[in-house]
């Protein structure tokens, strides 16, 4: 019993170095989403400029700390990166931090 007791204690220790060694790392946001300011009104809806779009059913929203967002939850108006899809909704979006918003656009 005591060999469970430390191998429960050692894969606990593990896991919390493996998620503070991710911490660090820049986050995986594909080249193609765009740079927008983007404002959420929590109805399904987004808009970008003075165009209007629909958040597709299964549409992931980041946070800035890369937690998934659910959509009714987010809004107001952020700088953002969003990919949309074939139909024309949005069906990924990243909320940027500081950082990512000096970034420069990523070449394509």
């Amino acid at each position: 019993m005591r060999s469970l007791a430390a191998i429960l204690a050692a894969s606990s220790l593990s896991v919390m170095f493996a998620g503070s060694a991710f911490a660090g790392l820049p986050r995986m946001i594909p080249p193609e989403a765009k740079k927008v300011k983007m404002v959420f009104a929590g109805d399904g809806s987004v808009a970008v400029g003075d165009k209007l779009f629909k958040l597709s059913p299964g549409a992931q929203i980041r946070d800035p700390e890369n937690r998934l967002q659910l959509q009714g939850a987010v809004r107001g108006e952020y700088r953002v990166r969003a990919v949309v899809d074939a139909n024309g909704q949005v069906s990924r979006v990243w909320i940027l931090t500081p950082d990512e918003i000096a970034a420069p656009e990523p070449k394509q």
